[in-house]
């Protein structure tokens, strides 16, 4: 039976870490720790198990585990179940982690360490649908999908693909609509977006179509009426 509880699935291998995330989280009243894993292979059983249960909201994913890996873990979870967000919270943040982490369909990274009250405010966000990703990473995101031959344009700093990716918000499309007409990955998409209304400022992407017509950053040719 469906909750207002989010109901986490816990992946970290340092007890004492856990065991710290464990009480953290359940001081919360909207927060529930369902299971506690400590490898990738059971991460993704248990998952999929919870999920046909109804019993499962997100997944905090710890990359360095023992077996197949958080990374490998993320890949076969999200390929189970597309719609279940996983929230990375690791210790790494290498460039070239984070673009195989997007690629494998996570929708959001935190830092170890970061403030609990961050962390929480990550997990309500990853679960009512929205990407998070930490501070100290963002730059990095970035750099993950700047080349030299996307060169940022005068307004804003919009790249090229970030322009095309706003026109097609602009017409209503969804991030899965968005990767299959531009033929990139959904995270690859959702980095776009999140990206786009930090360069914008705002906070969500019906705000960001707005300006983008205020500021004619885009052809406002065949813009649904209603946005």
């Amino acid at each position: 039976m469906k909750t207002n509880r989010i109901r986490i699935l816990l992946v970290e291998d340092d007890e004492l870490f856990r065991l710290g995330l464990r009480v953290g989280l359940q001081q919360e009243p909207d927060l529930e720790v369902v299971a506690e894993i400590i490898d990738g292979e059971t991460a993704v059983k248990i998952a999929k198990r919870l999920v046909l249960d109804a019993g499962l909201d997100i997944v905090l994913l710890d990359v360095g585990l023992p077996g197949i890996g958080g990374l490998e873990a993320c890949r076969q979870i999200k390929q189970q179940n597309p719609q279940l967000p996983v929230l990375i919270l690791t210790s790494r943040f290498q460039k070239t982690l984070i673009a195989k982490l997007i690629e494998a369909g996570a929708q959001g990274y935190c830092v170890k360490g970061i403030e609990a009250k961050t962390l929480i405010l990550a997990i309500r966000s990853v679960t009512a649908g929205a990407s998070w990703w930490d501070t100290l990473v963002t730059d990095q995101i970035r750099a993950v999908f700047q080349t030299q031959s996307d060169p940022p344009s005068a307004d804003h700093a919009l790249t090229k693909r970030e322009l095309e990716v706003l026109t097609l918000l602009t017409q209503g499309k969804t991030n899965h609509d968005i990767a299959a007409a531009l033929y990139i990955a959904p995270g690859t998409v959702r980095v776009h977006v999140h990206t786009i209304m930090q360069k914008l400022e705002v906070s969500n992407r019906y705000d960001a179509v707005s300006i983008a017509i205020q500021k004619k950053l885009i052809d406002v040719i065949n813009i649904p009426s209603d946005l």
